[in-house]
């Protein structure tokens, strides 16, 4: 990337049965992937914490029995009545399962299914050959080194600084490396898993897709086997364990219990947000609506506003809101106070009414809502927005329009962290193999699939974030919910007609056939990209996960029409939701946004060479390339200002859409 900046400044076996060994034990039956879950990992993570606790009692009993009382702590092990507690948690766990027979009789519940499924597993996973075992020794000598060194029990290197061989950010805490035990047992966790995805790395005989889809799930396969996730070896748990008397267990075992009833995992206080009120609340009304979708039209804020109108379509895989969280993150807010007149697609979550919806119906629904627009306003076009697979699926509409002579309905087009080409398409593509997509028409019964397991799926991508660090901070650690808007938004999933995600998953990441001329069609006119020829402004984020930044590259490479390239900081949320105000990360763009725009470089690698940085939000970037179109205002009165005098309307934002479930 280039270093030159612009600006500086900013920058069934019942629960009672799985006890562990020995009276008083506690048991600890939580399964992150139970409810809806259980027939796709079948428990792993629950017996796996059976496993742990069991294998490691011996081990911390020393610590476990009399410990010095941490400081601020209100009971030893000695004084903590953990038979009573276990009969609490027993009590608690034998009550859920007799009014949930399914997941009792699922055998998720049932540890020696893992014993077996983790047997065969390990047994795949050969150190290397000679090469590894080698490694294996050296890294093994060098920790052992480090713990004796640290602990003073061998002389470091002179004026060398004693510290243990492998960092993670999971064991940043100092407990982790204080205590001699905890430090060998994170810092052995660490060598073996890096030896796993180091032996799936290099594993023979696969093709390129395969290799990766073996890393994706040793990944997850190692991040779940953490010793931060079990209670009898991670320092932390057992410290909050003794100082509240095990309490924190009980309420974790409470957030579990009401997780599994939700089949989801709880990220945020779902009570904290109401949706209208301090959550998608900018003002306006639901001036149309079909059986796909409903349009909202917010009220302008400004006297004047610019005469093109701004339609967004953002991706039906999750709501509409995560362009209007609240007043200081939302583009749309900001976007109206620009002067726009700003127009969004809320999408119905799919039901089984839906069954026959697939993605030519999403294309024909766009050009529906611009064709609204169009006419509510009486202009000629109007600018877009597409987001994820919303910007995905307007590339398409766009050619559609083309072909059809119909390009100039739409001014300009601006997509975020959208793609096309689905070669480089990250991780994602580790669940769309034949075997990954017959699991998904098996859980899709009543022709849709419910939004949980897409969040799961999304959730997987970073589950050291999005899924064990709330495992840790809500079941072992007993915390309470804190209030998220992104998270919030997160968890409110939904669900997805079945034939368009089983058409969406072949045809373009399986089969990648959007970049092939003609290939598909929709509604009977074929689909070549070539012929969206629509002036394009194309966001990317340096550190997208879903939509990975050489992924969204390649749309440059296969519109037809003058385009802005521009790399923004961070991922998929926050590197688009970067309100001005809030003085974070950067982007990268070549040229002026409204000047004539320079080509765009032939590689990526050219692009980072030839980017200016600039400090802070790209939103006033895109403002300005927008206005380069025609900065024509226009009084902000009759239908511009939704619900007036003779503006027959539906209801207030943000609609029934985005509440139904």
């Amino acid at each position: 990337m280039a270093t030159k900046t612009k600006d500086k400044g900013k920058g069934d076996k019942m629960a009672a049965d799985a006890t562990l060994t020995g009276s008083g034990e506690m048991p600890f039956l939580a399964s992150l992937m139970a409810g809806p879950f259980v027939g796709m990992m079948d428990g792993p993570m629950r017996d796996m914490m059976e496993m742990q606790n069991a294998a490691t009692r011996a081990m911390f009993s020393a610590f476990l029995d009399g410990p010095e009382k941490a400081e601020g702590s209100t009971a030893s092990a000695d004084e903590v009545d953990w038979p009573a507690i276990a009969q609490n948690m027993n009590d608690v766990w034998r009550d859920f399962l007799k009014t949930h027979p399914g997941i009792a009789a699922s055998g998720i519940v049932d540890p020696a299914r893992w014993f077996t499924m983790a047997g065969r597993w390990m047994q795949q996973w050969p150190v290397g050959g000679e090469n590894g075992q080698d490694q294996l020794f050296a890294d093994s000598m060098k920790l052992w080194d480090a713990v004796l060194a640290q602990c003073g029990m061998a002389q470091a290197a002179d004026g060398a600084e004693v510290a243990l061989p492998r960092k993670d950010r999971r064991f940043r805490d100092p407990k982790w490396q204080e205590n001699p035990a905890f430090a060998v047992l994170h810092q052995a966790y660490l060598m073996a898993a890096e030896q796993m995805i180091d032996a799936a790395d290099a594993a023979q005989g696969l093709t390129n897709e395969r290799r990766e889809q073996l890393k994706f799930f040793t990944r997850i396969f190692c991040e779940a086997m953490s010793p931060a996730h079990f209670p009898l070896t991670n320092p932390l748990v057992i410290e909050r364990t003794l100082e509240t008397g095990g309490e924190n267990l009980v309420k974790g075992l409470e957030h579990l219990i009401a997780d599994l009833e939700a089949g989801k995992l709880t990220h945020t206080d779902k009570d904290a947000f109401t949706l209208g009120e301090n959550i998608a609340a900018t003002p306006g009304k639901v001036i149309y609506e079909s059986r796909l979708f409903q349009i909202i039209q917010y009220t302008p804020v400004t006297d004047t506003v610019i005469e093109t109108p701004l339609l967004i379509f953002p991706p039906w895989i999750n709501r509409f809101y995560i362009l209007d969280l609240g007043a200081k993150k939302s583009f749309v807010k900001w976007a109206v106070e620009q002067g726009l007149t700003v127009c969004l697609v809320s999408w119905r979550s799919a039901d089984a009414s839906m069954a026959d919806v697939g993605w030519e119906d999403y294309i024909a629904a766009q050009i529906e809502a611009i064709d609204v627009t169009r006419e509510r306003f009486k202009v000629p076009a109007i600018h877009t927005i597409g987001y994820c697979v919303g910007g995905t699926t307007l590339a398409a509409t766009l050619a559609v329009l083309g072909r059809r002579g119909e390009a100039d309905k739409v001014a300009s087009a601006t997509y975020f962290t959208a793609q096309v080409d689905f070669t480089e398409a990250g991780e994602l593509k580790a669940f769309i193999d034949e075997q990954q997509m017959a699991m998904v028409d098996s859980l899709a019964g009543e022709g849709y699939l419910d939004g949980r397991y897409l969040a799961l799926a999304f959730n997987l991508l970073r589950s050291p974030d999005l899924i064990w660090n709330y495992v840790i901070n809500n079941y072992l650690l007993g915390e309470d919910y804190t209030a998220f808007d992104l998270l919030y938004w997160n968890g409110d999933s939904t669900n997805l007609p079945a034939r368009f995600h089983r058409e969406y998953l072949k045809n373009l990441y399986h089969d990648n056939l959007l970049v092939v001329p003609d290939a598909l069609k929709a509604h009977g006119t074929p689909i070549d990209l070539r012929r969206n020829v629509t002036p394009s402004y194309i966001q990317a984020g340096v550190e997208d996960h879903i939509a990975p930044l050489n992924s969204v590259w390649k749309m440059t490479r296969h519109l037809s029409g003058p385009m802005r390239f521009l790399l923004a900081g961070s991922g998929h949320i926050a590197g688009v939701v970067n309100p001005p105000s809030s003085g974070k990360y950067q982007y990268w763009s070549i040229g002026e946004p409204d000047s004539d725009q320079p080509a765009v470089p032939d590689t990526l690698d050219d692009f980072r060479e030839q980017a200016v940085e600039t400090p802070g939000s790209w939103w006033p970037d895109w403002i300005r390339w927008i206005e380069s179109f025609d900065a024509t205002r226009v009084k902000a009165t009759g239908k511009r200002k939704p619900g007036g005098r003779g503006d027959t309307v539906i209801e207030d934002a943000p609609g029934r859409y985005v509440r139904m479930k």
